[in-house]
Parts: structure tokens; C-alpha cells; sequence
């Protein structure tokens, strides 16, 4: 079977907009589990993970887990979240070494930062997002299903 590639955009106009969309956001993706945030530094991927964690209901309101590298959120409607920041991942190996892989593949909802430090890891079936930031400062999210 040949499966076809969708590409959706969602406008994010401003802050107050972002809950509306990560609920867009969430309806689009399905049962989808592992999901890749593209953008520059600074073009609103942690803050929109933290859009979809109130959306989702998480127990936690989530932060940026550059230093950690993963955090872990709870879910009662989706269960263990884990929201990736691989900005200072240096290679393959240091993500294996923290167990990105098992993460991955245990049925979770994952949101990863920077994922092209371990795109040789990922399932086939990930949703590419590409956050990009226009003049007026707005954000368009495309969606790559």
C-alpha cells in the first residue's frame, strides 16, 4: 500500500491563538505518537509543546527540557508524554546512551526537538512539523503527516 504524504499549515497569529491551534493540531495528527518540531532558535517549538501539554490535559504545564535533554508529563486522557530537547545532543551514541530509542518505541507520545540528531532512530510513521516565523512575527506550522 502507497501512502501519500499530507501537508497541512496552521496560522498562529498570536500567544492567545496557540491553545485553538494546538487543539487543531492534536485533531490532525490522530493516534499519531511521534511527533518532530523544525524551526530556528527561538521560532516557538517549546512554547507550542507547552500549548499541546495544556491541551492534553498534562498534569504538568511543561518547560523547556534543554537541560534535562527529556522530560516526562502525564496525561490522563494520553497517557506518559515525553517532550525531547536535542539541541546539545552531540552524537548517535550519546542519544542512545540516554535511552532515546526505548522512549521512542514504548508507545508514547513523543515531541522532539531538533530531531535530525536522531533521525537514523525514528519510526517511519513520524509527523514532521517545520515551524517558520513571518515578518509580522506570526508563525505558520506546517504539518507533514
Amino acid at each position: 500500500m502507497i501512502v501519500m504524504e499530507t501537508k497541512k499549515e496552521i496560522h498562529v497569529q498570536k500567544v492567545e491563538d496557540l491553545i485553538g491551534a494546538a487543539k487543531e493540531f492534536l485533531e490532525l495528527i490522530k493516534d499519531r505518537k511521534i511527533i518532530c518540531f523544525n524551526g530556528q532558535m527561538g521560532a516557538g517549538k517549546t512554547t507550542f509543546v507547552k500549548a499541546l501539554l495544556k491541551a492534553m490535559d498534562a498534569r504538568d504545564d511543561g518547560s523547556s527540557p534543554t537541560f534535562a535533554l527529556i522530560n516526562e508529563y502525564s496525561s490522563y486522557m494520553y497517557g506518559p508524554i515525553f517532550h525531547f530537547d536535542l539541541y546539545r545532543i552531540e552524537s548517535m551514541e550519546e542519544a542512545l546512551d540516554l535511552g532515546i530509542e526505548e522512549i521512542i518505541y514504548q508507545d508514547s507520545i513523543c515531541f522532539i526537538e531538533w530531531p535530525d540528531k536522531i533521525l537514523n532512530l525514528l519510526p517511519e510513521d513520524y509527523v514532521e512539523v517545520k515551524i517558520e516565523v513571518n515578518e509580522d512575527q506570526s508563525r505558520t506550522l506546517i504539518v507533514e503527516l
